[in-house]
């Protein structure tokens, strides 16, 4: 068996290592308990979150003229977190780009939508933690402002070398040549070209970029309120230092969504400011079954949905 095939494995050993380790019927006694007026709060956010995920990548395909509805992005956006929460990484999101054909006539202009869309989270995200991770400068090794600010400027670069197309062309002219095969050399060759039609200036990069701060923002704001309704009295500030970089950790392509990584990191930082690690898992355990759980089967139902009228037609 391939390495890469095990490493999904790992994230879930350690979420079974912390299951062990923890009380369960405390677990279920802090989320009986839960409090409901501040878990509705919670849900009430997590509806904000299906407009503002869709609305960073919606934003995108309406500058590169993909004129599709935004409440059917927002379908769409149900679809793709389906795929998105069964992969590591999220990388399942990707077939997005498979709905965005229908209207702009060729894939590689979707998957240029979801690219931009997934540096720019990577971007945002990494911004973040750096931003408020000074809160534990005193825990957190040296090392890891370093690496963060590495990463950020690589992305910077990234985006500003793989996103202009003669830039990009210089470097992986080399891969087309040497390992493309001839019989797809054609198709490659399309499909580099419609992956940069209407690819959006750079001045609308900084706009992107703030949609997903914004998006952030409303995510972890769900988790600030589950917290409270399991009693975690902490500031929000608290939540925007801990959460990126558990987020930020959980993009480890190691697990399924982050699982069993996010919630170790989250009990260690929570830890830090005297939260109790079954609360901190309980609070991880609510978020992950009504803010990822419940959308993607309604994701899934509606792909399932999307294929059966697609094979009728």
């Amino acid at each position: 068996m391939k390495i890469r095939k095990l490493l999904p494995i790992i994230g879930i050993l350690i979420f079974l290592y912390i299951l062990i380790r923890l009380d369960i019927r405390k677990v279920l006694l802090e989320i009986s308990q839960a409090k409901v007026n501040f878990l509705l709060i919670a849900v009430l956010f997590i509806f904000i979150s299906f407009l503002t995920e869709t609305l960073k990548w919606f934003s995108i395909a309406r500058v590169q003229k993909t004129n599709i509805p935004f409440f059917k992005a927002v379908k769409v956006n149900l679809i793709s977190s389906f795929y998105g929460f069964i992969t590591p990484s999220k990388v399942g999101g990707v077939i997005r780009a498979k709905y965005l054909k229908e209207y702009n006539n060729n894939v590689g202009k979707g998957v240029g939508n979801f690219i931009l869309d997934k540096v720019l989270d990577v971007c945002s995200l990494v911004f973040l933690a750096i931003l408020f991770s000074f809160v534990f400068r005193e825990f957190l090794p040296i090392n890891f402002f370093y690496y963060s600010i590495a990463l950020l400027s690589l992305m910077i670069i990234f985006l500003f070398i793989f996103f202009d197309m003669r830039k990009s062309r210089f470097f992986l002219k080399i891969v087309y040549k040497r390992f493309i095969p001839k019989r797809w050399k054609e198709r490659a060759r399309k499909e580099f070209y419609s992956f940069y039609e209407d690819m959006p200036k750079k001045r609308y990069f900084f706009l992107f970029f703030l949609l997903n701060i914004l998006n952030w923002i409303v995510l972890y704001s769900i988790s600030f309120f589950i917290g409270k309704s399991i009693g975690i009295n902490l500031s929000f500030f608290y939540f925007l230092a801990i959460l990126p970089i558990a987020t930020l950790v959980a993009q480890i392509p190691i697990t399924i969504s982050g699982l069993g990584t996010r919630e170790a990191i989250l009990i260690t930082l929570f830890g830090l400011v005297g939260i109790d690690k079954t609360k901190v898992f309980s609070m991880s355990m609510i978020n992950l079954f009504i803010g990822a759980v419940i959308p993607s089967a309604v994701g899934w139902i509606l792909s399932l949905k999307n294929n059966k009228n697609y094979k009728q037609t």
